[in-house]
């Protein structure tokens, strides 16, 4: 038996800010969504398939300190594709990480940009070989432990 992450659902404050923030940084599109019995919901879709399902349910921002969700990764085909991006992720005005596209780590290929949705869900934007010669942030730790 073998698994592959399907959809993935997420509890936000607003729906539709966070179609909003999805649909520009990622350029997810509306699949479905539901306003029924107070229960708001949106199905978010890449290409005719369902990426992610946003719940309008929760009432603060994302705990990191709380078991759960570390963060949330997409892979992009290359650093230009990182590197357009950046500048949507910049443009929405989301919290970015380490000041732009890092490395994972001290002489990896790969990396990315660290930032975070509206709600504070930490989300990455990777490429195998977006590192090139930048330096790894000196956190201590590798960028995908990037908190």
């Amino acid at each position: 038996m073998s698994f592959q992450t399907g959809h993935i659902g997420l509890n936000v404050t607003d729906l539709d800010r966070s179609k909003e923030f999805y649909g520009r940084v990622f350029g997810f599109t509306v699949a479905g969504e539901s306003r029924e019995d107070g229960r708001r919901y949106a199905f978010l879709a890449q290409d005719g398939t369902l990426v992610l399902t946003l719940w309008q349910q929760s009432e603060s921002r994302f705990a990191a300190g709380l078991p759960g969700l570390h963060h949330l990764s997409f892979q992009v085909a290359d650093l230009d594709a990182v590197r357009r991006a950046e500048v949507v992720i910049r443009d929405v005005g989301a919290k970015i990480h380490h000041d732009g596209v890092v490395p994972h780590g001290e002489g990896a290929s790969s990396g990315g940009v660290f930032f975070e949705d509206p709600d504070g869900i930490r989300l990455e934007i990777f490429a195998p070989d977006a590192a090139g010669d930048r330096a790894a942030p000196t956190t201590g730790a590798p960028t995908c432990g990037f908190f």
